[in-house]
Formats: structure tokens, sequence, C-alpha cells
């Protein structure tokens, strides 16, 4: 198997921790699949939030990221009220390319549980794809 580079990313600047609710959970108590993207997506909003453009800010200039590839790797599962951490990274900000890393992991750090990655294109108000400028590049990609 090849090695994808979006998931080896060697350091992610944002970190959030969260909680496994019980509307995520299966009747055995094993979070669902889909639950994972709306973690990243958790912690995408986030990153942008704490690299000082949050993403209200980024439609308000009239753009909105559209997801086109989102991937995870599933390593163990999440069960109901277990905590663990959200990693981000923006690892590619071009101006019609935008790749967000993410890992999660147990509290203690010692197990990586998923890890994956959302490419996004940047689309105008009338969807159709547009460049972002440099200057939400900048933040995005510090």
């Amino acid at each position: 198997m090849s090695t994808n580079p979006y998931l080896e990313v060697p350091e992610f600047p944002v970190e959030i921790e969260e909680r496994v609710r019980y509307s995520e959970v299966d009747r055995f108590g094993v979070a669902h699949n889909k639950h994972y993207f709306e973690w990243f997506e958790i912690g995408r909003t986030e990153y942008c939030r704490q690299k000082g453009l949050p993403y209200k800010e980024i439609e308000e200039k009239g753009y909105v990221l559209v997801v086109v590839e989102a991937f995870c790797r599933y390593r163990r599962p999440l069960r109901y009220d277990e905590r663990f951490i959200i990693q981000v990274a923006c690892c590619e900000a071009k101006p019609r390319k935008i790749v967000f890393s993410y890992r999660l992991i147990s509290l203690d750090r010692s197990t990586i549980i998923a890890q994956g990655y959302t490419i996004h294109v940047p689309v105008n108000f009338k969807a159709e794809v547009t460049s972002l400028p440099d200057d939400i590049l900048t933040y995005l990609y510090r």
C-alpha cells in the first residue's frame, strides 16, 4: 500500500478535545463512522478560528470551501462518553485547492484512533469555482 502524504503530517498546530455523545453511537455503544467526518469538520472550523480567520468570515468575503474529497482510515473504535483529541493541520493551501489533515488520538496521546483528510475547492455564491486571494491563503497556511 502506498503512503498518502496527507496522512503523513509531522505536526498538527491545532488540537481540541471532544467526547463521544450518546446520539453518535449504535446500540453497542460504538461511534458510527459518519461522525468521524463531523469531528473532522469541528476540527477544521476550530482550525480556521484559531488561525485568526473564522470560517464565517471566509463566507462573508464571498467564498465557500466545498469538500470534493474526504478520506478516513479507522484504526480503532470510539465508544460512548470516551474523550479524545482532534488534531488538525492545513497541509496544502493553493488558490483553487485547500487540504486539511486530521488525526483523532486518545486523550493520553498513546493511540491513533483515526486519521484522514479533506480536499476543498473554493466556490463563490453562484457555485462557480473561483480562486482564494492571498490574504485568506496566508491565514490558512501559517
